[in-house]
């Protein structure tokens, strides 16, 4: 359970962050003085801190800096009540991961601490090169031990100490993240901030504020001056992940910071000098964008400076079952489950299986199949049939895969409650997502373009959805055509 400290002399706030996280699984610690701030920071270990920038007896932001030297990875959040540029810049530059405004708002409040906790998650989380065994060590595990992931094992340890951009190549759900949280461990800069960010998940715009930030102004619904994560995460590593998502304009943007560890917040014009060590990567294939146009040839150059490309999980032998091991020790703790194995049948339908959805859709199917198991052993029927044709565990877009009412749901819970499910609302999330884009797609008639427009997001994004929830696209092809 995530920790959340609260260092502020208004007993009110504390009441409003308590109530704020009244039902969910966070731990609130709340204090007044910087004294009693610093001893419970300390004893108690907390994941992120908000901390009010006016104490009576103590200066927040000259406070942040003794927190720092206590733990420089911990998530600061200011609380104040003065709406200046001054203010926030003095904030970030003691390193605060962002600032909320008084009278604090519930949701904001919730949205910016889940954020900070993720980040605090991915920094605080070591990953470990080694083969899936039992251990006591925190952290996740880059389980394999087939020739290609040991040569990735190498030119993690060359490249992790050396301070230069890399870009890591692979094919959706192949573990491009943990690669590079790998490299931000074993690295000079494990101590400074860690973020990472989906290029293809948000519009340009959005992509541009959250990368550059952006003034008070600056387009619709800017009410406030914002910091973006180059800004943010000065002095430590920023992982973009799908970069080939990006806009010509991003692209050029961060090229010069590439370049020039230079840049101004979107609507702005100061000059921000940061410096941030990039760790990018793509499912795409640069070289063919770039013939094509839509990628810069010069920042790929820049971005490139060192490539690992992580082999996909066809091509991975015998590390399937490392990886069923490692997989079913864990989902046995999240799912509250005691499955001892896999049957001999089962092991070699799996190792039969081509994977398109890589070690995500390998995730996805074990996990399913350890909600259907009624017994210690999981055998073939629990798997999905697509699995026993070897072909891709994918559901079809169809009318009949559409729900026609809000019966099919109903249905679907009542399943998750006869499995006792403890990942109810990740399944429903999942659940939900999939019909919406099925339905979209099947009303656009598989295109793409016209379905990501529908639904509010970019093609990168609509992409990358398509793939983790394994949805085939059967193209309609009329008379005209």
């Amino acid at each position: 359970m995530p920790k959340l400290l609260v260092i502020d002399d208004d007993r009110t706030v504390h009441r409003l962050v308590e109530k704020t996280f009244d039902d969910m699984d966070v731990s609130v610690f709340s204090c007044s003085s910087a004294e009693e701030g610093l001893e419970m920071i300390r004893s108690e270990d907390p994941d992120a801190l908000l901390l009010d920038i006016m104490l009576h007896e103590a200066n927040g932001l000259e406070l942040a800096t003794q927190i720092r030297h206590l733990d420089p990875k911990l998530p600061i959040i200011f609380i104040t009540a003065m709406n200046d540029s001054d203010t926030a810049i003095q904030a970030m530059s003691r390193g605060a991961y962002d600032y909320l405004l008084k009278p604090l708002n519930k949701q904001d409040i919730q949205d910016l601490v889940e954020r900070a906790f993720d980040t605090r998650r991915l920094m605080q989380s070591p990953v470990h090169m080694q083969e899936a065994a039992p251990s006591a060590e925190k952290g996740d595990l880059l389980v394999g031990r087939s020739q290609g992931m040991l040569d990735v094992y190498k030119k993690i340890g060359r490249v992790a100490p050396q301070d230069v951009a890399v870009l890591i190549l692979g094919e959706s759900g192949t573990g491009k993240e943990l690669i590079a949280r790998a490299i931000y461990h074993h690295s000079g800069r494990r101590n400074e901030c860690f973020m990472a960010i989906n290029c293809a998940a948000l519009s340009d715009t959005l992509l541009e504020s959250e990368l550059f930030g952006h003034e008070k102004g600056a387009f619709t619904g800017a009410d406030r001056r914002h910091i973006g994560k180059f800004e943010q995460c000065n002095g430590g590593t920023i992982f973009l992940d799908e970069i080939g998502d990006m806009s010509p304009s991003t692209q050029s943007k961060v090229l010069r910071l590439l370049q020039e560890q230079k840049f101004e917040r979107v609507g702005g014009t100061e000059t921000i000098e940061t410096d941030v060590r990039i760790i990018s990567a793509t499912n795409r294939d640069l070289e063919q964008m770039i013939e094509d146009g839509e990628f810069r040839l010069d920042l790929y150059h820049r971005l490139n400076t060192f490539q690992i490309n992580l082999p996909p999980l066809r091509k991975r032998g015998e590390d399937i079952r490392l990886l069923l091991e490692h997989f079913l020790a864990r989902f046995n703790k999240s799912l509250n489950k005691q499955v001892s194995g896999i049957s001999d049948d089962a092991v070699d339908l799996l190792l039969g299986y081509s994977w398109p959805g890589n070690i995500r859709e390998l995730q996805a199917v074990l996990r399913k199949a350890m909600l259907m198991a009624m017994g210690p052993v999981l055998v073939p029927e629990f798997f999905p049939s697509e699995l026993k044709e070897n072909g891709s565990a994918e559901t079809p877009i169809t009318e009949e895969s559409v729900p026609t009412s809000d019966s099919d749901f109903k249905k679907f819970l009542r399943a998750l409650e006869a499995t006792d499910s403890t990942e109810m609302y990740a399944e429903a999330l999942e659940w939900m997502e999939r019909q919406l884009l099925t339905r979209v797609l099947t009303v656009t008639e598989g295109n793409q373009s016209k379905a990501a427009e529908r639904l509010g997001i970019t093609r990168g994004s609509l992409r990358n959805k398509i793939r983790s929830l394994n949805i085939s696209i059967d193209h309609v092809i009329s008379s005209d055509d």
